[in-house]
């Protein structure tokens, strides 16, 4: 009789071992469907905004004057300038690429301020390209070139919109 009650022992503590481990993958599985509550698909930030900065003899250009203020058609790729450009929601500041030519015989360096804030292109040798890129939160900006003679400075105006690139395809 102490063999009998000894294997029926071993056969509850086996069958209590199944439906334990059967009870630990029923939770596993029941918990693993519980994700984070972030939106794994936030809007993709936006593409930098290209700002050209002429530097030249009687003064320095800056095209466009505004950037951020509504759709900008000629910073999307060509095969997306008729589609709308999605919104992103955010107060991030503007990513900003600013490609300057330097066309005088001097070099020179492209100063970017609003306030305290101040950025800058570092020394660009006479008749030379350079480009450096900056994040501007939105506001109104005088983008100087130090050592030019004629018109030494130019406004940028950056506004709030905020566009996603997820409708731009071959982006890194």
């Amino acid at each position: 009789m102490g063999r009998g009650r000894a294997r029926r022992a071993g056969r509850r503590r086996r069958a209590l071992g199944i439906a334990l481990l059967a009870g630990l993958g029923a939770a596993a599985v029941l918990f693993s469907g519980c994700g984070s509550s972030s939106h794994p698909n936030e809007p993709r930030p936006q593409s930098p905004t290209r700002v050209s900065v002429r530097v030249s003899d009687h003064g320095i250009l800056v095209q466009p004057t505004k950037v951020a203020v509504g759709p900008e058609k000629f910073q999307q790729i060509p095969q997306n300038q008729n589609h709308p450009q999605p919104p992103r929601k955010t107060d991030e500041p503007l990513n900003v690429v600013f490609v300057i030519s330097n066309q005088t015989e001097r070099p020179a360096t492209v100063e970017v301020r609003k306030g305290t804030i101040l950025q800058s292109s570092g020394k660009i040798p006479p008749m030379s390209p350079k480009t450096f890129q900056t994040q501007l939160p939105t506001g109104s900006y005088t983008v100087a070139a130090a050592g030019v003679s004629g018109e030494p400075t130019a406004k940028l105006a950056v506004g709030p919109l905020r566009t996603s690139s997820e409708n731009d395809v071959l982006l890194p």
